[in-house]
C-alpha cells in the first residue's frame, strides 16, 4: 500500500471516529436529559479527579482508587440506576482525558516489559485497559447476564490462590517472536503470578490460559485394552478400563491485531472495520481506538491434551504424535456417522497414548470451530440439502451444497492454528494424525516440520461418511491410496434418511 493510500485510510478512520464521537455526545446528552431525575454520579470512564500518570510503566500503578461512577460500590442486586453510571459510555478515544492505557509490547521477552492484558471495565482498570473486548471468550455474554440478574456482583474479583498451573509450559523462544504467536497470550497462564502485585493494587488482570491434570475415560479405550491393541502400563493407561492420564490446558483467544492482519495478508484497518461491521457493531473501539492493538474476541477457545511427560513436547529428541481436531459436536459427542470426526479423534488419542508409552509424547489440540466454523445450524441445513438434492447425497456435490448455503466451504482459516503449537514449544511433529492439506500447510509454513502424515484407517470410516472423506481427498486431503475422478465421486452416495439398514 502506498503512503497516499495509507493517508486516505487514516483520514477515513479519523472521519469515522469524529462521527461516532458526535453521535456519542448527542446520545449522552439525550440520555442525561431523560435521566435528569437521577442523582448525578461521581464520575465516568472518560474523566475523573485523578487520572493515571502519563507514564505507562507498571510501577506507576498505585493503590489510589480511580472513581468511575458508583457501580463498583454497589451490589449486583441494586437497581439499574446505581449498578451503572447514568451516563452510557459507548466508546473511548485516544488521548481522551483520563484514558492512559498500560503499555503493551507484544513479543517482548520479559513479561513485565511486555505488560499485562487488561480488558476489564472495573473501576480500577477502565482508564488503564489496553485491550478491546472482554475476558472469557464466548462466555463473556453469560457473565454479563449473571450480573444483570443479580447472581454475580459487577465488581467481583476472583481469588486466584491455588490456581497456578499443574505443570510447567515455557517460556519458549517462540513466545518472543511477535509474528509466531498472534492469537493467544503466551503468558496467559502466568498472569496471576507475574502481575500479582498489580492485581492486589486493584488492576483487574485475568488469566486467559489454565493448566491442569486429569484422567480421560472413553469406552473405545476400554475396548482397545480388552482386544489387546492398547496395553495397561499403570502410568499412561492406568487401568483395565482404559483410563488415560492426561495433562491439559484451556486457552482463550487473545488477538494481536497487527499480527493477525499480517497473517491473513490484509491491512489492520480493514480487519478492524470487518470485525466491527460484521458483528453488528459490537465493539466500537475497534474503530475509535487504533492505539489498542489487542482484541479478546467472543469466540470459542482451544483445549490441549498431553499424553506423557509435558516436558517432552518441546524436546526435539523425543518423538511426538499430534492431532489437531476441529470441533464436531454431532460426531465427537453424539456419535453421528455422517463424518469421520469421532473415529479419527479416537484413533488419534490411542496413537498419542501409544507414543507416550514408547517414550515419546502425544498431543491432541481441540479447536471450537463447529461445522468448519460455519456453525451447527448451517451444518444441519447443509445436511438437509445434501440428503434432498437430486441424485442423492454424492461426494461430487459435497462442497457445492455447503457453498450454496454458507457462501464459502470452510471458515476455519488454519492460518492462526499453529500459534498454540508454538506456545507449547513444538519444534517438529513425527506423526501427524490428519489428512488435511490446510492444516499441514499452515503448520509447515509456520516453521514446524512434519515427518509423517497418518491417514485414518479404512476400517474406521463409517459407511455414510464415505461421501465426506472421498470428497476431501479429491479436494487435496492427504491419502496413501488413489484419488477418485469426478465420475467416480458421483457414484459415492450416502444413505437416505429412510435407510435404517446400514
Amino acid at each position: 500500500m502506498t503512503i497516499s493510500n495509507d493517508d486516505a485510510t487514516l483520514q477515513k478512520m479519523l472521519s469515522t471516529m469524529e462521527i461516532l464521537r458526535a453521535d456519542q455526545l448527542r446520545l449522552a446528552e439525550q440520555f442525561e436529559r431523560l435521566s435528569s431525575a437521577t442523582s448525578p454520579t461521581k464520575g465516568d470512564a472518560a474523566g475523573g479527579e485523578d487520572p493515571m500518570s502519563p507514564s505507562t510503566s507498571l510501577a506507576a500503578i498505585s493503590s489510589d482508587k480511580a472513581v468511575v461512577g458508583d457501580a463498583a460500590s454497589k451490589s449486583a442486586t441494586a437497581p439499574q440506576s446505581s449498578m451503572y453510571p447514568s451516563r452510557v459510555i459507548l466508546t473511548t478515544y485516544p488521548g481522551q482525558h483520563g484514558i492512559e492505557p498500560i503499555s503493551l509490547n507484544w513479543g517482548a521477552e520479559a513479561p513485565l516489559v511486555r505488560g499485562p492484558i487488561v480488558a476489564s471495565r472495573h473501576a480500577e482498570s477502565i482508564k488503564k485497559r489496553n485491550a478491546i473486548g472482554a475476558y472469557g471468550g464466548s462466555y463473556c455474554i453469560y457473565r454479563a447476564l449473571a450480573v444483570a440478574i443479580g447472581d454475580l456482583p459487577s465488581d467481583h474479583r476472583p481469588n486466584f490462590d491455588m490456581t497456578e498451573p499443574a505443570y510447567k509450559i515455557g517460556p519458549h523462544p517462540s513466545w518472543y517472536d511477535p509474528e509466531k504467536i498472534v492469537s493467544i497470550d503466551p503468558f496467559g497462564h502466568e498472569a496471576p503470578s507475574i502481575f500479582k502485585a498489580e492485581y492486589e493494587k486493584g488492576l483487574d488482570v485475568r488469566p486467559t490460559i489454565a493448566i491442569t491434570r486429569a484422567h480421560m475415560t472413553m469406552a473405545e479405550m476400554e475396548m482397545s485394552v480388552k482386544n489387546g491393541t492398547l496395553e495397561v502400563d499403570g502410568k499412561i493407561v492406568v487401568n483395565t478400563r482404559g483410563d488415560l492420564a492426561v495433562s491439559k490446558a484451556a486457552v482463550e483467544p487473545v488477538w494481536y491485531l497487527p499480527g493477525v492482519a499480517k497473517r491473513f495478508g490484509i491491512e489492520e484497518s480493514l480487519l478492524r472495520r470487518a470485525l466491527f461491521e460484521d458483528t453488528g457493531g459490537m465493539y466500537p473501539e475497534l474503530i475509535t481506538r487504533p492505539d489498542l492493538k489487542v482484541f479478546l474476541p467472543p469466540i470459542g477457545g482451544i483445549s490441549v491434551y498431553i499424553f506423557g511427560n509435558p516436558e517432552y513436547v518441546s524436546d526435539p529428541s523425543k518423538k511426538l504424535t499430534l492431532r489437531v481436531h476441529d470441533e464436531c459436536n454431532g460426531s465427537d459427542v453424539f456419535g453421528s456417522d455422517i463424518c469421520t470426526c469421532r473415529p479419527y479423534l479416537i484413533y488419534g488419542i490411542e496413537e498419542c497414548a501409544k507414543q507416550a508409552q514408547q517414550g515419546g509424547v502425544g498431543v491432541i489440540v481441540y479447536f471450537r470451530k463447529e461445522g468448519r466454523a460455519l456453525g451447527e445450524v448451517t451444518k444441519y441445513l447443509v445436511y438437509n440439502a445434501r440428503k434432498r438434492q437430486a441424485g442423492g447425497d454424492t461426494a461430487s456435490n459435497y462442497f457445492l451444497r455447503t457453498e450454496c448455503i454458507a457462501g464459502v466451504k470452510d471458515m476455519r482459516f488454519q492460518a492462526l492454528m499453529p500459534d498454540v503449537l508454538h506456545w507449547l514449544g513444538i519444534q517438529k511433529i513425527d506423526r501427524m494424525m490428519s489428512m488435511s492439506n490446510m492444516k499441514h500447510d499452515a503448520i509447515v509454513g509456520s516453521g514446524i516440520p512434519i515427518i509423517e502424515r497418518v491417514p485414518i484407517p479404512e476400517e474406521l470410516i463409517p459407511a455414510d461418511s464415505r461421501v465426506e472423506i472421498d470428497a476431501k481427498i479429491a479436494s487435496g486431503y492427504f491419502t496413501s491410496g488413489s484419488v477418485m475422478t469426478e465420475q467416480e465421486l458421483a457414484q459415492v452416495k450416502g444413505r437416505d434418511w429412510e435407510d435404517i439398514e446400514h
